[in-house]
């Protein structure tokens, strides 16, 4: 261990550290620029900000030689003479290389002078590495913070469909990556919920997240974004598929995908769905996990969503009539004869086969075949709500009221 210097030397020392900081400084500066790239690039305002950085880091050792006890000082003394914009735009590693050029000159510069002051200067670099760590720390703290309230607040803003001009913006804050088709996907929030195993998950599936946790109730804005480099397949999956994938990041309980929309503007119409299917999912005993919310149509339906009223009208009713009055006829008498082709063949004077001609042509037509116990419910359901909305909701007038 090295003696401990003399008042006298130390004093002597300081003096001659006071008489060399500049050339310090300068031979700092020049092996910047040749030993890190990074700096080399960067813009003149920048490279001058970093050099002041340095300067101060010399200087601040100055300082800390005198009197070692001004440590707690060190980090405010050096990134003081910082711009904030500097702060934001070089990174922890970035620093530390900027430390490790800056101890070396001067270690290389001072060498042979006194071997306590090498010590120092080993010390003191370590406690200013320390230091950046803990303002690149505390900053990393603040900004996740600052990101989830806007990522919340994002969500909050999707799922009430109170968007306004300042959501675009927003979501570029947030660095979100997605583009072109979105949907919602809500579920339960698990008693350890894994947000950053989240992320994880979707960027392997080429998806961005927009992650809102509502109390018992965790919500997913899931865009497509930059396809990663998987070995087995480079087709975008769809959207239930990652859903499925998903999965195991909810908790217990019913996982309700909302319809595909074409942007981020429409996430709002995907989010109702899905809140909807999610109100009502558990009046469907046998619902897979995730499903859809466009198979809980009719469960929605009977709750009083006018989403799902106006899909099934549009989607089943609508095409049916325009296409032919007897598919619509033979399709109300077949599920009211409890899906049997014989009662229904006998109702209309028609042969059987004629029955499933007809039914073959409705499933051609929407997409839905009646022959299934799920989707004969989905069709009966749209027949009735299709009614009701042509013929039997007519008001009747005042004078036939007062009749």
């Amino acid at each position: 261990m090295p003696a401990r210097p003399t008042a006298q030397e130390k004093a002597e020392t300081l003096a001659w550290l006071r008489r060399i900081s500049g050339d310090l400084a300068t031979a700092t500066i020049q092996r910047l620029d040749d030993s890190l790239p990074w700096y080399a690039e960067m813009p003149p305002a920048r490279r001058s900000a970093v050099g002041l950085v340095a300067q101060a880091g010399i200087a601040s050792f100055i300082q800390w030689y005198d009197d070692p006890g001004s440590t707690p000082w060190i980090a405010a003394d050096i990134f003081a003479a910082a711009p904030r914009e500097l702060l934001r735009s070089v990174s922890l590693t970035q620093t530390l290389q900027l430390i490790r050029v800056t101890v070396a000159v001067t270690e290389e510069r001072v060498a042979g002078r006194a071997e306590d002051l090498r010590e120092s200067i080993l010390l003191f670099s370590r406690e200013v590495a320390f230091a950046s760590a803990d303002v690149y720390a505390r900053a990393a703290e603040a900004r996740g913070l600052w990101d989830a309230r806007l990522e919340a607040l994002v969500v909050d803003s999707i799922l009430t469909g109170e968007a306004d001009e300042e959501l675009p913006s927003r979501i570029a804050a947030l660095g979100w990556h997605g583009h072109g088709e979105v949907a919602v996907l809500v579920g339960t929030t698990p008693p350890q919920l894994d947000v950053d195993q989240l992320r994880r998950m979707a960027r392997k599936l080429g998806v961005d997240v927009l992650i809102g946790v509502q109390g018992s109730r965790l919500v997913l804005v899931i865009g497509r974004a930059e396809l990663p480099a998987r070995e087995d397949s480079d087709v975008e999956l769809p959207f239930p598929e990652i859903a499925r994938r998903l999965e195991p990041g909810f908790g217990v309980g019913h996982l309700v995908l909302g319809p595909t929309v074409p942007a981020l503007v429409d996430a709002g119409q995907s989010a109702r769905a899905a809140l909807a299917g999610f109100a009502v999912a558990k009046a469907w005993r046998n619902a897979p996990r995730p499903v859809e919310a466009d198979e809980l149509l009719p469960e929605r339906a009977l709750a009083g969503d006018a989403m799902a009223k106006a899909t099934l009208v549009e989607r089943i009713c609508r095409p049916l009539q325009a296409h032919s009055s007897d598919l619509v006829t033979t399709l109300w008498s077949y599920l009211d004869n409890g899906r049997s082709l014989e009662a229904t063949a006998r109702e209309l004077f028609v042969h059987p086969n004629t029955v499933r001609y007809r039914l073959k042509r409705v499933s051609d037509v929407i997409g839905w075949d009646a022959t299934g116990p799920r989707e004969a419910l989905i069709l009966q359901t749209a027949l009735i709500i299709g009614s009701i909305g042509t013929d039997v909701t007519r008001r009747r007038s005042p004078v036939a009221r007062r009749a």
